[in-house]
């Protein structure tokens, strides 16, 4: 599972590496981790706080025990410091001059055992191996080691000479060969007894409380990070491995290998990821499907386009041989029709090709319908029909029949059906046009009064350059594209087109277009 990706800038064309997703989910959860690592770092700072207070609380019970051994009498002073040891497991000893000291030891025993490290178990080397480490990464200070001395006088304890001098209790701190903490604390006893009392303590406990916490600390962190991993692997699978095979999918679409590439819709997910699964699938399928009408609307241009050309181009060589002034004037009827034919053509075609463009930047407004047909229709008159066509439009009331969305557009559709109308229309023939609100939708229909639609060509009348003709019609006078025009700029209004016979039993046909009503 990839931790980093190779992203190629396009504007310097540097390879740079950035941390995947994968390794985002791994770098958070790991942070975390290391938060919670930052524990190990307090126990030191604990251990050097509960170092301290018994510092102080030695420091106060050599304070009492020399103010109890001031009026002591000398005979009792051995059994007061043997009881005293005892009772709080520390060693006393009252120096009177240079002598050896009063002991606690001397009749009570020890009360503490200094232990040897190479006598002790694996455990504890583990133990004070991890002391050391984090002492190291922290920088604690080290206390100097704790030796007894070979001849235990007043001088050999700088805390005792201190004590003596200030006339005020000393402490000092030193480790033991185990490193647990020994702690030593002098008082000057004034009276009979006069001397420094020196009481030494060995705080095995304080060690013992650290390496439990940290233990427990560490069983806790151990935990934590199985489970932060598992979860981290968990959530790559199901969120960075989809959204890498949804990479992948779409690089290769990029690289125009769209046909052979299949997006996964990862149907199972009903999640996010699930739906831009399923989106870009769709998108990709959109695409080919795009791709595909592009490649089809090439060729049939081009196959349009062949029989005009052709055309031309014979009546061009022609022209050159033949003299007869009569049939030379046929050839360029011929050469005329044919470029009107290439510019009509070309011209659908253009609109054609930019009509899905135009839409998706234009700007909708209210168009009331009934206000554009009978301006179209007042139009179409003004230029005049042919074989006595009549054109009929029954206008709704002002503004019922209102759509959002591109008058100009519209109007382009609604005049195409028309126009195929009239084409398909015989000598004083009816052209009726309507337009009326249903419900939720505005309906117009134009029937005519010519042959009808097969039921099995009315839905490949749309397709760009199907083209059905009237008998007689010249040919090459329709480009076939202006029912597939008006089906795209339907479309585009999120309507609906479609054909069908006459209602009234009468023959013709009925286009029928279907468009949102406008809200009011």
């Amino acid at each position: 599972m990839a931790l980093a990706t190779v992203f190629l800038r396009s504007d310097d064309g540097e390879a740079r590496w950035r941390l995947s997703l994968t390794g985002r989910i791994l770098a958070v959860n790991i942070f975390a981790l290391v938060v919670l690592a930052g524990g190990f770092f307090y126990l030191d700072s604990y251990r050097t706080q509960l170092i301290q207070e018994r510092s102080d609380r030695i420091g106060t019970e050599a304070k009492l025990t020399a103010a109890a051994v001031a009026v002591t009498p000398p005979a009792a002073v051995q059994g007061l410091l043997t009881r005293m040891g005892a009772a709080n497991q520390t060693r006393l000893r009252l120096y009177r001059g240079d002598g050896p000291p009063t002991d606690s030891w001397a009749q009570g025993g020890p009360t503490y055992t200094l232990r040897d490290p190479a006598e002790e178990p694996w455990r504890r080397h583990v133990a004070r191996f991890m002391d050391r480490v984090i002492d190291n990464i922290v920088g604690a200070e080290v206390p100097e080691r704790f030796i007894e001395p070979p001849v235990d006088r007043l001088g050999a304890w700088p805390e005792a000479v201190q004590a003596q001098k200030t006339g005020a209790v000393a402490t000092a701190i030193r480790r033991a060969p185990a490193r647990t903490p020994i702690i030593s604390a002098a008082m000057p006893v004034r009276g009979d007894n006069a001397g420094v009392l020196l009481l030494t303590s060995d705080q095995r406990d304080v060690i013992r409380t650290v390496r439990a916490e940290r233990f427990w600390l560490g069983i806790v962190l151990l935990l934590t990070t199985a489970l932060s991993v598992a979860l981290s692997l968990f959530l790559a699978r199901t969120i960075a491995r989809p959204l890498r095979r949804l990479a992948l999918a779409a690089h290769r679409v990029r690289l125009g290998r769209s046909r052979e590439v299949q997006v996964p819709r990862l149907p199972s997910r009903r999640d996010e990821i699930g739906t831009l699964a399923r989106a870009l699938s769709d998108m990709s399928q959109a695409l080919r499907q795009r791709i595909d009408a592009t490649e089809a609307f090439a060729a049939d241009v081009a196959h349009e386009m062949k029989n005009p050309l052709a055309s031309l181009r014979s009546a061009i060589d022609s022209l050159e041989l033949v003299k007869d002034p009569e049939l030379r004037e046929r050839l360029l009827v011929v050469i005329r029709d044919d470029v009107r034919r290439l510019d009509r053509l070309i011209t659908d075609v253009s609109e054609a090709s930019r009509m899905d463009a135009e839409l998706s930047r234009a700007r909708f407004e209210s168009v009331d319908i009934g206000h554009m047909i009978e301006q179209l229709v007042e139009a179409r008159e003004a230029r005049g029909l042919s074989n006595g066509i009549r054109l009929a439009f029954g206008r709704p009331h002002r503004g019922s029949a209102v759509v959002f969305g591109d008058g100009q557009r519209l109007a382009r559709a609604i005049e195409n059906l028309i126009d195929n109308a009239i084409s398909f229309s015989p000598p004083g023939g009816l052209v009726q046009i309507t337009a009326m609100r249903d419900g939720q939708q505005v309906v117009i229909r134009v029937e005519d009064d010519g042959p009808g639609v097969p039921p099995g060509e009315r839905q490949a009348i749309f397709n760009r350059f199907h083209s059905i003709r009237p008998e007689g019609e010249v040919f090459g006078r329709h480009s076939g594209l202006g029912l597939a025009i008006a089906k795209a700029i339907v479309e585009g209004h999120t309507g609906t087109i479609s054909v069908t016979d006459r209602e009234d039993d009468n023959r013709g046909a009925r286009f029928s277009i279907r468009l949102p009503a406008a809200e009011k």
